[in-house]
């Protein structure tokens, strides 16, 4: 809620997610101050490489969690302890989820995940520190359930238990009471994305291609392709219209599955 809550919420997230990683368990993918190569690409250069996230400024990595992660999610109007909550679980596991999170916590539908106004009056009804408990107990359950669990959860379970912890002296006592701030973790988290990882046969679509083979009459490929301009477009317009259709279809349902909800979840009564 306070300014004060944002850099002392963006000191221990950047300790938890440290340097430059791209391990072949994370989805995702070359990460840098927490920050993929996906959302490199989105908010900052289009046509980003590994390369260029491994050299990524720190700037650029702050700006992208003030704008994207703490602005998207209403962060400086949530309660104090649930801002850093929200903040956390927004960076690793994407505001998709955080957001249907925190509204199925506050007993609203989840058929959005945008942090409305109904959203922060629902909140503001309620004690921050059983909604904090709420959302930490939510994602560790969600994170236990993913298949790279075994890989990371020791990581995420640190992670987990000292957000919890910190949220939850932001909700007993208001930043601006704090004289003092607890050292932020040590860098010992594992620096992973805790999503669903994506859909092999996602990959597969985006990079099989038409076959190499000759396409007719023991003729080459190229030569077939020069010899029939009109069906080899129809041919492409065909395959790329299926194909989008296929990696659409597949985005969904590996969307879907990344903001289910997890059982055993009870809504904070007010």
């Amino acid at each position: 809620m306070a300014a004060s809550t944002y850099d002392e919420a963006l000191r221990r997230l950047l300790a938890h997610e440290g340097g430059y990683t791209n391990h072949p368990s994370d989805p995702g993918g070359p990460t840098n101050y927490g920050i993929t190569i996906i959302d490199y690409r989105k908010y900052v250069k289009p046509n980003a490489t590994a390369a260029d996230v491994r050299v990524m400024k720190l700037d650029e990595a702050k700006a992208i969690y003030r704008a994207k992660y703490w602005a998207a999610q209403r962060c400086d109007e949530l309660p104090p302890g649930v801002d850093d909550s929200i903040f956390d679980y927004g960076v690793n596991s994407g505001i998709g989820r955080s957001g249907k999170v925190l509204r199925r916590v506050v007993g609203l539908p989840d058929n959005t995940s945008v942090v409305t106004n109904e959203v922060l009056k629902a909140v503001a009804k309620r004690d921050a520190k059983a909604i904090v408990l709420a959302i930490n107990d939510e994602r560790l359950r969600f994170l236990k359930g993913l298949k790279t669990w075994p890989v990371f959860g020791a990581g995420w379970s640190r992670r987990v238990a000292e957000v919890k912890a910190f949220s939850l002296s932001l909700a007993e006592h208001s930043v601006a009471a704090r004289p003092q701030v607890a050292a932020a973790p040590a860098a010992t988290a594992a620096p992973a994305k805790g999503v669903v990882p994506p859909p092999k046969a996602l990959k597969g679509l985006v990079t099989k291609g038409i076959p190499a083979g000759g396409a007719a009459g023991g003729i080459g490929f190229w030569e077939w392709i020069a010899a029939h301009p009109y069906e080899s477009g129809a041919i492409v317009l065909v395959s790329a219209s299926a194909i989008g259709g296929a990696v659409y279809a597949l985005n969904g349902w590996h969307q879907a599955r990344q903001e289910a909800p997890t059982p055993n979840l009870i809504p904070v009564p007010i």
